[in-house]
This record gives C-alpha cells, structure tokens and sequence, in this order.
C-alpha cells in the first residue's frame, strides 16, 4: 500500500496553535499522536472505521483524542481528506 499521506498540515497546524494557548506539551502529544496514526495508514489502511455522515467503504476515519482523521483509500493509495475536531460538522 501506498500512503499520498499529504496529511493537511494547514489543519494540523491549527489544532497545535489552539491547544498550545493552553498546553504546548499537550498541544506537541496531540500532533505526533495524529502523525504517528496517519503513518501508520500505510500498513493498514482499512483500519479506521467508515465515516458514518457518508457511508463510503473507502471514505474511514481514525480518532486520535477528540480529532477526526479522516481519509480515503483508492486502490494502492491512502489520502488524508482532512483532520477536524470531533464536534464540528462535516
């Protein structure tokens, strides 16, 4: 399996700016957290459940603390959609 792990830094970024208000210790365990399950992708991409808004088979999600990964598998390839906060709206 191929990982196009072009994890939306952008989003990334902005999840380690809000927490780092509070915590920058936590804010740098979130970050690597969301890192390391998004590498991990490429050994498993099916492990993530199906996002249940979509119903999409290759449409998963992976839940690191209250964040969502979400991610679509297309064939040989696993791009990350996006990374949100669990109570916001897709």
């Amino acid at each position: 399996m191929r990982s196009q792990n072009t994890l939306q830094i952008a989003d990334v970024d902005a999840i380690a700016e809000y927490i780092a208000r509070d915590s920058p210790a936590y804010a740098s365990s979130v970050v690597d957290q969301i890192l390391k399950t998004t590498r991990s992708l490429e050994q498993f991409p099916l492990s993530g459940r199906t996002v249940p808004e979509f119903g999409d088979e290759l449409l998963r999600e992976k839940i690191v603390y209250s964040y969502r990964i979400l991610y679509q598998v297309a064939g040989d390839e696993v791009t990350i959609v996006t990374v949100i906060h669990g109570k916001r709206t897709l």
